[in-house]
């Protein structure tokens, strides 16, 4: 049985028809210099490890080029423009449903991780479009209530059929469906997990993911009122800075100098020492704390619901698991409710 989806009203056409249809391209004298100016721009500019926006590994199904827009470029609009993209911003970063104006959401994360690394990519003479595209799409795939929703996806999954479910691995599968390039899709899937970026731009995003969460979070635990600022190491305040602007500015100055250096994508030892201590203090006290087990309580049963409904009913895998990741949190405790 097909699942429901969370646009009410019957689908029109069908996007596979439609997306079949090639539709001329107007030319013109920018147009048909497009690529080569491009071409000149990033040899002159780029440094010799960037990846060059015309030399990429291609897109899964072929497409005519754009006149006025470099691959990446496409990518980054492609991602900005889709379904997945908007979704985000009804997803949980950490707080579910808080009330409040100012609390981050997934894709206020992935707004500031994006501008973040675009930052360091340019510092570094690296390709700013490819960075952003991976930095842009880095979470399409991630489920309803966070950290809390993707553990028990992954549980209902391991449970029901024996495999895994990874944000990560899910963004990815939406990236295939947008057709997005090699380069883009493999720093989608590698932002996170075993498997190391096969650019450099693709590692600034793996870093600049933790940098931007960290302290965003920490942020928004103030604002919340489970942390104080008296509560972070003192060691590692001095040495990164109090405030999250600050901690945020001296991690970039180190990833930028220290990568300059050693020709990849690195920290400092004494900076990145004090991101791991930071990073798991917040696991302690702020995503594992004690003030979060009623939130994740809720986020386990809700989602299990739905899942072991969708299950009764004979969906498939894919199906259900797809349908599941895409849902916003607003939209899964509604579905849960008519359960």
């Amino acid at each position: 049985m097909a699942l429901a989806s969370q646009e009410s009203g019957p689908r029109l056409f069908d996007r596979r028809r439609l997306y079949a249809v090639k539709v001329p391209e107007p030319r013109g004298p920018i147009a048909d210099s497009f690529a080569e100016r491009i071409r000149r721009l990033e040899e002159s500019w780029l440094s010799p490890l960037a990846v060059r926006s015309y030399a990429t590994g291609g897109r899964l199904r072929p497409e005519d080029e754009c006149g006025v827009r470099t691959p990446f470029q496409r990518d980054c609009d492609r991602i900005v423009h889709s379904k997945p993209f908007r979704r985000l911003k009804q997803k949980t970063q950490v707080f579910i449903d808080p009330a409040g104006d100012h609390y981050r959401t997934r894709i206020t994360h992935t707004l500031e991780t994006t501008r973040i690394a675009r930052t360091v990519a340019r510092a570094l003479r690296l390709n700013e479009d490819l960075t952003e595209a991976i930095g842009l799409g880095h979470d399409l795939g991630h489920p309803p209530f966070g950290h809390a929703g993707e553990a028990e996806l992954d549980r209902c999954v391991q449970e029901a059929f024996g495999a895994r479910f990874r944000h990560n691995e899910q963004s990815a599968r939406i990236a295939e469906r947008l057709n997005l390039t090699a380069e883009v899709r493999d720093g989608i899937l590698t932002h996170t997990g075993e498997a190391e970026p096969q650019s450099l731009e693709g590692k600034i995003v793996r870093i600049v993911d933790r940098v931007a969460y960290l302290n965003h979070d920490i942020d928004d635990a103030v604002r919340f009122g489970i942390l104080g600022p008296e509560d972070l190491s003192q060691a590692d305040v001095e040495l990164l800075g109090p405030t999250g602007a600050s901690r945020i500015d001296t991690l970039v100055h180190d990833l930028v100098e220290t990568s300059e250096r050693a020709g990849d994508i690195a920290q400092g030892a004494e900076i990145g020492e004090a991101m791991l201590s930071l990073r798991a203090f917040m696991f302690e006290r702020v995503y594992l704390g004690p003030h979060a087990v009623g939130e994740h309580e809720r986020a386990h049963r809700t989602i299990r619901a739905i899942f072991e409904h969708l299950v009764a009913r004979g969906d498939a895998q894919d199906e259900i698991v797809e349908f599941v990741a895409g849902m916003t949190d607003r939209f899964a405790l509604a579905y849960a409710q008519k359960l």
